[in-house]
């Protein structure tokens, strides 16, 4: 009776090691683990189209995490899409001609934000903005501006 009891308790330990590690793996997916936040400060960019970009989608620098995208909201003035960065506080010389870009990363699809610094002596400051901006790439629009093209080109044969 101890024999099975022990055996009981061990099979139960394996099981929550298993729902644990599987609760840890879903939240290190969907970014969840940054959810206490870090101490940093925010800086703004607006984009044309952001595409699939998300709110705790990661910032990157030369492939390097500095940051989070924090909020996402849309300026009635200019009609963009306007990002909210926020950047880990010790990666505050961020030269002011930096530009940022969105990238999709990985299987999944998932979107991010790619800083490429500039050369300038000036440094971004908290609530400043990045202007040198690049749109996303919509798959769907290159595909379509492929097939258009393709036809177009079987008509002028």
């Amino acid at each position: 009776m101890t024999e099975s009891r022990t055996l009981e308790i061990v099979v139960g330990g394996f099981i929550f090691a298993g729902l644990l590690a599987l609760l840890m793996l879903s939240m290190k997916v969907s970014n969840l683990t940054d959810i206490g936040g870090t101490d940093g400060y925010e800086i703004k960019a607006k984009f044309d189209n952001i595409g699939g970009l998300k709110v705790r989608s990661p910032v990157k620098m030369a492939g390097v995490k500095i940051g989070q995208v924090s909020a996402i909201d849309f300026d009635p003035t200019s009609y963009r899409a306007e990002v909210t960065l926020k950047i880990d506080r010790r990666y505050d010389k961020i030269p002011t001609d930096t530009s940022a870009k969105i990238f999709t990363a990985g299987l999944l699809g998932e979107q991010y934000i790619s800083l490429e610094a500039g050369g300038d002596d000036h440094y971004l400051k908290p609530g400043g903005e990045i202007t040198l901006v690049s749109n996303a790439v919509v798959l769907e629009q290159v595909i379509g501006q492929f097939l258009y093209n393709k036809a177009a080109g079987n008509d002028k044969k």
